[in-house]
This record gives structure tokens, C-alpha cells and sequence, in this order.
């Protein structure tokens, strides 16, 4: 998918920039997109917001390894009670069949972590995307609302990418950079701890 978007995306500018050169009216803009997308603060914000749900499923993942390990201590118990000769066969039979029951609680507290690895995954996963699209979109509507205000046909993200990870434009001016612009009206009323640099690593978006 990433590789069919960049794919259209430089076809698109190649196109684009084929027909200024025929067409000198039109007026070309430039952004940033990602130093757009880190550095707007519902970003940020977005990126806490997973990082709490995160520890969330880490606290409730750790409560059923802990339940799983209490269960294998006391299935060896069970094991080691049963094998005791002092006692009646049927005192060992019984000693066998708690054993044989906290294995099968022992497989089902198993399965149980597998399902919930796999759950949190995909809620996690879901709850980014969402959260990616949502601020892209955003992005996206103030980056047309300047455009068209401006007067421009095209504006070109600075920061795309070929197949090859390589920049798509090679030479550009600043004088129609719109980055700083959008920055600054996106964190108009950003709350201050979102405007304070962070150490972590930041998310990019979908190229």
C-alpha cells in the first residue's frame, strides 16, 4: 500500500510539474507534513493517550501472567502431594485429579494471554489509525483553506519520499513554505505541555 502511494505520489508531482511549466499561473506552495504532524500538538497528545491504554493492557497482561504462574506453582504442588507414598490410593487418585484440573486451568489461562495479546494489538493498532486520520484531516482542510485564500494550484509535501527512500524533490525554495504558517495556527490554543519538546520518538505519517 505505502508502496503504490509513493509510487502515485511522484507520478502526481511529475504530471503536476509538467503542466507549470506550460501553464506559468499557477502558483506552487510547500510543507512540511511531518514536521507538521509531530509537532501539532493533538499529536502529541494522541501519542500519551496510546501510550496510557498501552500500560493499561501491560498492568492487566502482567495480572494473568501472575495468575498463570500462581497456577503452575500450585500444579506442582498438586503433582509433587500426589506422588506421596505415605498416603491411600485413593487419597492419591484424588491429589491426581486436582492436578489434572489446574492443568486445565492452566491451558485456559494460556489461552486467555493469547487472546488478550491479540485483542490489545488490534485495539491499539485501530486506535492509532484513528487517531493518524483524524489529525491528518485536519491538517489537510487548514491546508486547503490557506491555499485557496493564497491563491495556490499545488501545494507539495516537502518531506515525500520515493521507493527508494530517497527525497522526491531534490531543489526547492522556502519562499511559498507554508509549514511554519499552519504550525502556528494548529497550536493557536494548544495546552502548554504539549508545546514542550519531547524525547520520545515521534509518529510518522502514512506516506
Amino acid at each position: 500500500m505505502k508502496l503504490i502511494s509513493k509510487i502515485v505520489l511522484v507520478t502526481v508531482i511529475l504530471l503536476t510539474a509538467g503542466s507549470v511549466v506550460v501553464n506559468a499561473q499557477n502558483k506552487i506552495a510547500t510543507l512540511d507534513l511531518r514536521k507538521v504532524f509531530d509537532s501539532y500538538w493533538r499529536t502529541k497528545q494522541a501519542d500519551i493517550q496510546l501510550k496510557e491504554r498501552a500500560k493499561e493492557f501491560e498492568k492487566q497482561r502482567q495480572e494473568m501472567i501472575d495468575s498463570y504462574k500462581s497456577a503452575n506453582d500450585e500444579y506442582k504442588k498438586l503433582i509433587d502431594s500426589a506422588n506421596d507414598s505415605a498416603i491411600t490410593a485413593d487419597e492419591r487418585e484424588k491429589r491426581k485429579k486436582d492436578a489434572e484440573a489446574k492443568l486445565v486451568e492452566i491451558k485456559g489461562i494460556e489461552a486467555n494471554i493469547t487472546q488478550f495479546d491479540r485483542t490489545a494489538t488490534t485495539t491499539l493498532n485501530e486506535q492509532r489509525k484513528r487517531m493518524r486520520e483524524k489529525i491528518l484531516q485536519e491538517i489537510y482542510e487548514l491546508v486547503n483553506t490557506k491555499a485557496k485564500a493564497a491563491g495556490y494550484t499545488l501545494v507539495i509535501d516537502t518531506a515525500a519520499e520515493t521507493i527508494n527512500n530517497t527525497p522526491v524533490l531534490l531543489y526547492y525554495t522556502k519562499d511559498n513554505d507554508l509549514t511554519d504558517e499552519i504550525l502556528k495556527q494548529l497550536n493557536t490554543n494548544a495546552p502548554t505541555e504539549y508545546l514542550q519538546p519531547q524525547s520520545t520518538e515521534t509518529n510518522a505519517p502514512a506516506k
